[in-house]
């Protein structure tokens, strides 16, 4: 029973995006591992920005910097 956790920014996943996500894991490891699609589990995460640091700074801050 694969569980399979996927973590993103909170910057606007639609929800077309989050089921493709879904789907593409599901088939992943239904082909290359062989596990049943009814026994595999796939949660996405959105952490906001303020949450999610890189280097010394959060996603937010460099967002600030790319503007």
């Amino acid at each position: 029973m694969p569980y399979v956790n996927i973590k993103v920014t909170d910057e606007g996943v639609t929800p077309a995006e989050k089921k493709a996500l879904i789907e593409g894991t599901t088939k992943l490891l239904q082909d290359v591992l062989n596990k049943d699609p009814k026994t595999t589990f796939v949660v996405i995460d959105e952490v906001p920005t303020d949450n999610w640091g890189i280097g010394f700074e959060t996603v937010s801050e460099i967002r600030q910097k790319q503007e």
